[in-house]
C-alpha cells in the first residue's frame, strides 16, 4: 500500500487540481447558464464518464502514444476544439420559448450528456494530464499491479472532478436563477454560454501546449 505522507499528497494536489477553474468547469457552468440546471447535471455526469476513457488508456499504457505520436495528439485537438466551437455556435443559434425553457427540453438535456462526454474523449490534454500526474503516485511496492494502481487513482481523480463540477452547476444555476427575469436576459445568457463554449473550442485548437 502507499503511504499516508504519498496519500495526503495526491489527495491534496487532486482537490488542488479538481477545484482550480479550468476548461471543466468553464464548460459545465455554460452549459448550465445556457440549458438549466438538469443539462449541468448531465453534462456533468457525461464528463465523468467520459474521462474513463483516459483512465483505462492511462492504466494500459494507451495514452502514451500520444507522447509518441505528435500528430495524433494535434488532430484530436484540432477536432476536439472544432466540436467545442459547433456546440457553441449551435447553443447560441437555440431559440428560447414561452416559459424561459429551450425548444424540446428533454432532447437538449439528453444532447447535453452526449456531447459532454464526446468533448472529454476528444481532449487529449485530458489523456496527457492522467500519464503526467498519476506516475508520480504509483509504486511497485504497494501490493497491486501498476495497471490496478493507475485505476484506483483514476477513479479517485475524476470523482474529485466530478464534485468540482456538481458544485459549479449548483453555483451557476443559481446565477441564472437571478438572470433570467426577461427574454432579454435569457437571450444573454444563452449568448454567454454559447460564447464560452467557443471561447474553449479556439483554446483548446490553438493552444500549442
Amino acid at each position: 500500500m502507499l503511504n499516508i505522507e504519498t496519500l495526503l499528497a495526491f489527495a491534496a494536489a487532486t482537490a488542488l487540481f479538481a477545484y482550480m477553474p479550468g476548461p471543466a468547469l468553464l464548460y459545465t457552468a455554460a452549459q448550465t447558464i445556457a440549458r438549466g440546471k438538469k443539462a449541468g447535471f448531465m453534462a456533468a455526469l457525461g464528463i465523468h464518464l467520459g474521462c474513463y476513457v483516459h483512465v483505462f488508456a492511462a492504466a494500459f499504457g494507451l495514452s502514451a502514444i500520444f507522447t509518441v505520436v505528435p500528430t495524433l495528439y494535434f488532430a484530436l485537438k484540432i477536432v476536439g476544439g472544432i466540436y467545442l466551437v459547433f456546440l457553441g455556435v449551435q447553443m447560441i443559434r437555440t431559440r428560447m420559448v414561452a416559459g424561459s425553457t429551450p425548444d424540446l427540453p428533454q432532447k437538449t438535456i439528453r444532447r447535453a450528456f452526449v456531447d459532454s462526454i464526446l468533448v472529454e474523449v476528444f481532449n487529449p490534454k485530458v489523456a496527457i494530464f492522467f500519464i503526467a500526474f498519476l506516475p508520480q503516485f504509483v509504486s511497485p511496492d504497494a501490493g497491486f499491479p501498476i495497471w490496478v494502481q493507475f485505476l484506483i487513482l483514476g477513479t479517485f481523480v475524476n470523482c474529485a472532478f466530478t464534485s468540482a463540477d456538481i458544485v459549479t452547476v449548483l453555483f451557476a444555476s443559481e446565477v441564472k436563477k437571478r438572470l433570467t427575469k426577461s427574454s432579454k436576459i435569457q437571450d444573454l445568457t444563452r449568448w454567454l454560454g454559447g460564447s464560452l463554449l467557443v471561447g474553449l473550442g479556439l483554446k483548446l485548437a490553438t493552444d500549442r501546449a
